[in-house]
């Protein structure tokens, strides 16, 4: 019996939840949406019904905190996955062991954690992190490597060069084992270099599948090299509707109140004020002119004119994203984290209009099969507190 192949198989679609707020507009306060919880938990379980497998909750001073805000959303969801920040820098390995405990088990077993080390200089800066590039990415080595320990339930001592540990260990097990899967995203060498230590799951942004094929194969060569595989994503905006013509439109219309002085001033702050290796080739990809930002078939750098990150869309009819996906799948993009403004509305269009071309059916979803009862969760708790008394 033959089996499909990567590309023909349905892949797994998540959303993002706005917690810097939401709205019609690029570059603009015209119809706006305030970051409150009481929307992100609307998209959220719109989501969760609709058949997105998670969502990704950003990090950074302009959005609410992904953690309290995944806590709150995870009483609120039933199958939903959580694409949280970890960060090192910002907290020790070990506080971090207990916060990732706690959620995992809170949200029984839907928590994935986003390795984050980059960021803009300046908001690093006031995070009390002034170590450069190449150093971000040391520590981040350690940090994971303790952190991995502790999850695992290892009683850990480390000295090292960012960390000190004495008899460090975590009480409250999780509830994926070893530990909650680690996703990455990072273009320079440093971060394929760590991607391929700790991580199960690598992210790129959206670039021209014959330009991502070869970071991902660096990335998996790596991997390989210390006995690893690890698996894809892709963080990407979505522009879906009925026809290419009405998806296009959109798009002209998302960025049509986006000055060229506000081009001007973040396209500065992307190719001089940042370090990150990502950053500076999502803004490699800007061909400078507003009416030419189709830089591969379907994929537009519109978003990309003043949102750092992820600043390419696929926009079309759902046949012709849909075959753009397909390309992805075929070097090896299994999950794709997408977005659109406002994210509720775009959540809809998306599992109305895409899902049925990439053979995804919301409404025969199961439970994540990483859940397990609270039996199981409680025995293992009280044999870890025997071993600790003992």
């Amino acid at each position: 019996m033959s089996h499909p192949t990567p590309a023909a198989q349905s892949p797994d679609i998540f959303w993002f939840i706005p917690t810097h707020g939401d709205g019609a507009y690029l570059g603009s306060e015209t119809r706006q949406r305030p970051p409150e919880f009481a929307y992100f938990r609307e998209v959220a379980q719109a989501v969760d019904r609709l058949g997105f497998k998670g969502v990704l909750l950003p990090t950074g001073q302009s959005c609410e905190d992904s953690w309290i805000t995944a806590a709150g959303l995870a009483t609120a969801t039933e199958r939903l996955k959580f694409l949280v920040a970890l960060r090192p820098g910002v907290t020790t390995p070990a506080f971090a062991a207990r916060q990732a405990a706690a959620l995992d088990r809170l949200s029984d077993g839907r928590l994935l954690l986003n390795v984050v080390v980059g960021g803009h200089p300046a908001e690093l800066g006031a995070d009390g992190i002034f170590l450069d590039h190449d150093a971000r990415y040391a520590q981040a080595d350690e940090f994971l490597s303790i952190w991995r320990d502790l999850v695992a339930g290892k009683t850990v001592d480390h000295s090292g060069k960012y960390y000190r540990v004495e008899h460090g260990r975590l009480d409250f097990p999780v509830v994926q084992q070893p530990h909650p899967p680690l996703w990455f995203g990072g273009s320079s060498e440093a971060g394929h270099e760590v991607a391929a230590e700790h991580t199960s799951v690598y992210l790129s942004w959206g670039e021209p599948p014959h330009v991502l094929k070869d970071k991902l194969a660096d990335v998996q060569a790596r991997a390989a090299k210390r006995g690893r595989k690890l698996k894809f994503g892709l963080r990407i905006h979505f522009i879906v509707r009925e026809t290419e013509a009405e998806a296009w439109a959109a798009a002209d219309r998302l960025i049509s109140q986006v000055s060229d002085e506000q081009i001007e001033s973040a396209q500065k702050r992307f190719k001089v004020e940042m370090d990150s290796v990502g950053q500076a080739r999502m803004a490699a990809l800007q061909p400078g002119d507003r009416n030419k930002l189709e830089i591969a078939p379907n994929l537009w750098a519109g978003i990309g004119l003043v949102r750092r990150g992820a600043g390419t869309a696929l926009v079309g009819d759902p046949k012709s994203v849909a075959a753009r996906i397909r390309e992805y799948q075929e070097i090896g993009i299994e999950t794709f984290i997408g977005s659109g403004y406002p994210h509720l509305e775009e959540a809809y269009r998306v599992a109305e209009l895409l899902f049925p071309e990439l053979g995804i059916d919301g409404r025969r979803r199961k439970v994540s099969d990483n859940i397990v009862n609270e039996f199981a969760v409680g025995s293992h708790l009280a044999e870890r507190r025997r071993a600790a008394v003992s």
